[in-house]
Formats: C-alpha cells, sequence, structure tokens
C-alpha cells in the first residue's frame, strides 16, 4: 500500500469517462453509486456509442476526449480505451491538471511512461494504473498461502483464450493493443508483485494473420529469470489456432505447491492435496475506482503505484526486444 499525500477534494469528485466498454460501464455504475462522486461526460470511438452510453448513464455526450479533458468541471478522467492511446490521454489529462486513472498499461512505450510519472509530480495530481488483479481472490490466495509451500523455486502461468472465429476488434490489432504482454500486462505484474525484480528475459512471440493491422491468433512464451533465483514461464495466446481455454497458474516450492485452475485452487504436501478458499473476482473494478475516491478525499493509501507497474512495464518491454531479436534481455538494475 502506498500514499502520494491526501489531495483532500472537499467537493464530490467530478469524474469525466473516456470508453464506452466493458470496464467503462462498470466504472460508471460505481461513480454513479457513490455520493463521493459526481460523473459529468463521457466520449468513446464513436458517435453512437458515446449517446448511447451517456443516455443509459444520464451523463453528456462530449464529441473529442481533448475537449473532455479540459473541461474545468473535471477533476478525474478515467481513460478505459484502446492502449495505444493511453499515454497521450493521460499526458493532456494531467497537463491540464487533472488526477488521472488509466487502465494497465500505462502507455506502450517506457519513456513515455517515466515521463507521465514525472508529469504527475510535477502537476501534483493523482496518476493511478489499475492493475485489479492485485485484489482478485486468485492472488490473495496466493499471498496468502505461499509462506505454505517453501522457497519458492518454479512458476507456471498459462492463460489462452480460443475464439472461433476472432474477433475483428482492438484485442487483435498490433498498433492498438500493443506486444502481447504488455497489452496483457498483468500476466506479469502478478509475478514482479510476488516474487520481486527480474533478472533476464527470454520471449518467443508468433501471429497467424491474413492481413496488416489485424491477426487471428498470437502466441507468446516467456521465460523469467528472477534475481531471487526463481524461474518462471509465462504463456499468453489468444484467437484460432488455440484449441483449449485455459487459465492456470502453478507454484512449486521446497516443501509443497499452489495450483490454481481459473478460480479453484490447491496446495499439495508429500502427495496430499487440499482445497484452499479463493475469493470473488467480481467487483473489483468496483473496488479499484472506491479505493482511488479514498485517496483523494481522505489520502488513504492506494494498493500499487506508478512506478511498479512502470517496471513491469521495463519487464514487458524486455520480452518485446527478445522475441524480437531471438536474444535473453538482461533487467537493468533500478
Amino acid at each position: 500500500m502506498y500514499g502520494r499525500g491526501a489531495f483532500f477534494i472537499e467537493h464530490p469528485v467530478r469524474v469525466g469517462l473516456i470508453g464506452t466498454g466493458y470496464v467503462a460501464k462498470l466504472r460508471a455504475e460505481t461513480l454513479l453509486h457513490d455520493e463521493r462522486a459526481r460523473l459529468i461526460a463521457v466520449v468513446g470511438n464513436t458517435p453512437e456509442k458515446t449517446e448511447a452510453f451517456a443516455k443509459d448513464h444520464q451523463i453528456e455526450a462530449m464529441s473529442s476526449w481533448q475537449q473532455l479533458v479540459e473541461r474545468e468541471d473535471v477533476d478525474l478522467v478515467v481513460i478505459c480505451t484502446i492502449n495505444r492511446d493511453h499515454g497521450r490521454i493521460a499526458s493532456k489529462a494531467l497537463s491540464s491538471s487533472k488526477h488521472v486513472i488509466v487502465e494497465y498499461p500505462l502507455a506502450l512505450d517506457v519513456l513515455e511512461a517515466e515521463e507521465l510519472i514525472a508529469l504527475s509530480k510535477a502537476q501534483n495530481k493523482l496518476l493511478h494504473v489499475e492493475h485489479v488483479e492485485l485484489l482478485g481472490g486468485v492472488h490473495q490466495a496466493l499471498k496468502q498461502n505461499l509462506p505454505r509451500v517453501g522457497e519458492v523455486f518454479y512458476v507456471h502461468y498459462n492463460t489462452i483464450n480460443s475464439q472461433h472465429p476472432a474477433p475483428r476488434k482492438w484485442t487483435y490489432n498490433h498498433e492498438l493493443f500493443g506486444f502481447p504482454l504488455m497489452g496483457a500486462l498483468s500476466r506479469l505484474h502478478r509475478l514482479v508483485d510476488l516474487f520481486g525484480k527480474v533478472l533476464t528475459v527470454n520471449c518467443h512471440n508468433r501471429f497467424w494473420q491474413t492481413e496488416a493491422e489485424y491477426y487471428q491468433s498470437c502466441f507468446c512464451t516467456t521465460q523469467l529469470s528472477f534475481k531471487s533465483g526463481l524461474l518462471a514461464q509465462v504463456i499468453y495466446g489468444k484467437g484460432e489456432t488455440l484449441w483449449q481455454p485455459e487459465r492456470k497458474f502453478e507454484v512449486h516450492g521446497e516443501n509443497g505447491g499452489l495450483i490454481f485452475d481459473g478460480e479453484q485452487g490447491v496446495i499439495v504436501h508429500s502427495g496430499e492435496t487440499t482445497p484452499i478458499e479463493v475469493g470473488s473476482r467480481r467487483g473489483l473494478f468496483a473496488k479499484d475506482t472506491s479505493l482511488v475516491l479514498d485517496n483523494l478525499m481522505s489520502g488513504t493509501p492506494l494498493y500499487v503505484t506508478p512506478e511498479e507497474s512502470l517496471y513491469t512495464l521495463k519487464v514487458a518491454d524486455a520480452a518485446k526486444r527478445s522475441a524480437q531479436t531471438g536474444q535473453t534481455i538482461i533487467i537493468a538494475d533500478t
């Protein structure tokens, strides 16, 4: 948990929302039911989606995010749009003296992310990068039970999303989504949060596509060597050439193992398998939004820092460079 200092906004936090998708709807529902906030306006990728969203939530529809972030009656900008645009929207919002919530990744470029963090400090404005995976039941169960398995020496994290046919949407677009482990940064951030600094990264990545911008499938496998001596393998894939969906997290320690298959978890000791309690995944974006309001109104510490998210972005960038060059990348000691 961390605090960036108390901002102590006295009036309800006035919020502008950028995005009209699934996460934006969850954010809007939370903000509309919290007396500490007032949702002012929204802007989406198309006028039709913006108008429909605004009507559903009884707020103002705007024609551009540039106009929204410059509004004097907006204190907080919530960015729930395509990954490519996170950085430039956050930069404009911070420069306009707004607090910012942005879904991970903060940016698709490490230098840009560093500049955003520096800008937020210069402006004395909150910059919160959402990492709800840290709030989820699986991650909390992992943290609670790690001491029971002794020194951890190997982790395997596998998330496969089989889709037939693959959707022609921004999450299957190179420019809009970014390198797979940047766009899906939580796959690495969960490991960094649990096990600390990374020493080396080795990554291989493959795409299947019939047109230049959109692909039908991707498969990414990455090996991480941590400074603690831990070895980890992360597999991320989605699309048409993957035939069985899977979400599995395995932790192997000297005294036992933790195995999570979806939302079900067990601990293994000497061949004896015991179920462990795993909390729900529901309500995480609502919890994240509420924690930000707590921070803005009373200075209550948040659960993740932008610097921590930046570090994981550097690990993802190393994975990208490894996939491009075929070389193992050493992470600079920061």
